[in-house]
Parts: structure tokens; sequence; C-alpha cells
């Protein structure tokens, strides 16, 4: 499933926070209770690269996900260079 970090300002008090979900979604402000605010930009999570000992992997949030990414490993690679272009492809 599709995996979003949306980042939001409140309208209101104009305090900023960010929440993950599965969409681009509106959200009430957790700082003065506004709601129906809309994320200013959002960040693509789908897939990520972390980076665990000497190798860097690939997660995907698979289509089953549900209200967390639940993330499962894809394929790993001796470099950072090589996972950012196997998600190029």
């Amino acid at each position: 499933m599709a995996w979003y970090r949306n980042h939001y300002t409140c309208d209101r008090c104009h305090r900023d926070w960010e929440d993950e979900w599965s969409c681009t979604c509106d959200d009430d402000c957790p700082h003065c209770g506004a709601r129906h605010m809309s994320p200013g930009h959002s960040d693509e999570l789908t897939e990520i690269i972390v980076h665990e000992g000497d190798e860097y992997v690939v997660l995907r949030s698979p289509k089953s996900a549900g209200h967390y990414p639940d993330y499962r490993e894809i394929r790993r690679f001796k470099s950072e260079a090589q996972a950012i272009a196997y998600l190029k492809i």
C-alpha cells in the first residue's frame, strides 16, 4: 500500500506537525484541535532504503498494509547507490 509522511501547518495556531498514513489526507491539529488541515507537502515512503550493518536494504509497504506500513524486504545491496538505482528502474 502507498505510504506517506504528511507535513502540516495549522491555519489557526500556525504550529507544525507530521503524520504518516496511507494517503495524503486532511488531519486535525493536535495542538489546538482545528479540523481538516491539508498537508503542505508529503514524502513518499512506500519504498524506502535502510542501512543495516554493511548493507542497504530496500523495503516496500505491501498492498496488505493497513494502519502501519508493515514494510517487507525486497532486496539487499552493498552500496546505497545500487539501492537507489534499483528503485529508479
